[in-house]
């Protein structure tokens, strides 16, 4: 490039400044004339050329090839090589550009300086390039890592090295699957090599649901993003690269949204809305399997209202809190107990046999109940009134088989309380 400054190395004097002139006649500027290694990378230091035309062949301790490796490593500036056949088949690459053959015409020198600026100019603007996009990685809040085509680490970013507890230069190399273990949360399961998956379907892809990082000390982090195949210009696939966080704090958001959508806050029970979700599922189970049956029970505390009066709504949050408990451990595990509000509970027996699974179950809760309750220095006694609806085919929406076991269930307060009732349809 026209006004560029050049610096000469050339321990031939008569040959030097020829090559001083021409360039001159070219419309370069000449920075210094040096004979020996040594004083040109003084001077490449002092005067901060272009571009060095250097001799393979210098007087001196070291020759032009290690003196031209120093420059360009240390200082980063563009190398020609003046040289003959001999001398480039012992000291120098063959790299087009990267020397001249003496001796050399004016249009051969012009040509082999442009063609080094300019491709020094263009490995530059690279290097920035890399080194903007390596800025940008960088300060991303998500972890990165880039696989070449055979899915092994080229590039990690520190958020990536903090949640894999890798560092880069010991993961660079290293198949991904190495570095990052990733299994289902829920069956233990690998995952297959997400970066191989991508470049195979060539679309960007969710990291799967449930999918736990196990970190290089055994940590277990779930993580949640995409992964992507890396294209060139011309579209061809030179890699995949995961873009995923740690999703912990996200995970128990949801947790407790769901907690708060579907179960009593005071006993932890499921509430009326999942209750009814279950009893919608039996259902359906009901119409695909002929000898399926199932039941409810509506229950109803006796004399609750009392309780508050006497010792306070605290007590009565802890008396609650206490039976929700008694009525788990009165229910499979298959069963479901949930609180409607107040002190009405719902029990789903699913997979009976007849009524009379339903009675002994309502009959062992009355029996658990009647069982005096310790409480903050109080003894306190209470009981049930149980209304049980079983499944039969003349119901076809959950919320009618719901409506007769509470219709039951008023029947056994009618009846004295601390009783069950089945419902009957009135002939």
């Amino acid at each position: 490039m026209i006004g560029s400054k050049i610096l000469v190395v050339e321990d031939e004097k008569i040959l030097a400044l020829d090559i001083r002139n021409r360039l001159q006649k070219l419309g370069y500027s000449v920075a210094e004339i040096t004979d020996s290694g040594e004083e040109a990378i003084k001077k490449v230091a002092e005067t901060h050329p272009n571009l060095v035309l250097i001799d393979i062949c210098l007087a001196g301790e070291i020759n032009g090839v290690p003196v031209a490796e120093i420059i360009k490593k240390n200082f980063q500036v563009p190398v020609i090589y003046l040289t003959e056949y001999l001398e480039l088949d012992k000291n120098s690459s063959n790299e087009p550009f990267s020397y001249i053959l003496k001796p050399f015409a004016e249009k051969e020198l012009h040509t082999a300086i442009e063609m080094a600026l300019y491709k020094h100019q263009m490995e530059r603007r690279l290097q920035e390039e890399k080194q903007r996009m390596r800025s940008i990685i960088n300060s991303m809040g998500c972890a990165v890592v880039v696989t070449d085509t055979n899915g092994c680490i080229q590039l990690m970013n520190p958020v990536a090295e903090t949640l894999t507890n890798w560092q880069q230069n010991e993961a660079y190399g290293k198949d991904i699957a190495e570095v990052l273990s990733l299994v289902d949360k829920d069956t233990g399961e690998v995952i297959e090599n997400l970066a191989t998956k991508v470049m195979e379907v060539g679309e960007v892809l969710k990291i799967p649901e449930n999918c736990l990082l196990i970190t290089k000390d055994g940590s277990r982090i779930p993580i949640g993003d995409s992964v992507a195949a890396i294209r060139d210009g011309y579209g061809n696939i030179t890699g995949a690269v995961l873009v995923f966080q740690d999703i912990s704090q996200r995970k128990q958001t949801e947790a407790q949204l769901y907690r708060n959508a579907f179960y009593d806050t005071l006993t932890a029970l499921p509430n009326r809305l999942l209750f009814y979700d279950r009893l919608r599922q039996a259902f359906e189970r009901g119409k695909r399997r002929d000898n399926y049956r199932f039941g409810v029970l509506f229950l109803d505390l006796d004399g609750f209202k009392g309780i508050n009066d006497r010792f306070g709504h605290g007590m009565g949050d802890d008396f609650l809190v206490a039976i929700a408990r008694r009525l788990e451990s009165s229910l499979r595990s298959g069963d479901t107990v949930a609180r409607f509000g107040g002190d009405e509970f719902g029990i789903l027996l699913e997979d009976i046999k007849d009524v009379t699974d339903a009675t002994n179950v309502a009959q062992r809760i009355q029996d658990t109940l009647k069982l005096p309750l310790h409480l903050n220095g109080h003894e306190i006694l209470i009981t049930a009134s149980i209304g049980i609806a079983l499944s039969s085919s003349h119901y076809d929406q959950p919320e009618n088989l719901l409506r007769d076991a509470d219709t039951a269930m008023y029947d056994s307060k009618k009846q004295g309380k601390a009783c069950h009732t089945v419902f009957s349809n009135p002939i």
